[in-house]
């Protein structure tokens, strides 16, 4: 098997696809416990956090920020292991995802 592409998607989304597999039970269950926001708030959810076009914040770490929903800028830390955010831009983000 070759791997062509790798797009990160967020578990709202994974949902979505999990339907297409068989013997998913255990998946099915994983998910229902771990994904919060329904499809589509997770969806504008992500779009939001892309709209602050910082380029410090990849399509990685927004899946992370709408699959985990951090509530202050220690969970947004945790996200960001790589780069460190000034507390600027940490309230943005806190401030989008206290929304939802």
């Amino acid at each position: 098997m070759t791997i062509l592409s790798k797009t990160p998607v967020i578990l709202a989304e994974v949902k979505d696809i999990v339907d297409k597999i068989e013997n998913k039970q255990e998946l099915q269950d994983y998910l229902k416990k771990f994904t919060v926001l329904k499809k589509d708030k997770a969806l504008a959810l992500k779009k939001e956090i892309s709209e602050l076009n910082n380029p410090k914040i990849k399509e990685e770490n927004i899946v992370k920020i709408v699959d985990f929903l951090p509530k202050d800028s220690e969970d947004v830390n945790k996200i960001f292991t790589e780069i460190s955010l000034n507390e600027e831009e940490i309230n943005a983000i806190v401030e989008i995802v206290r929304k939802y």
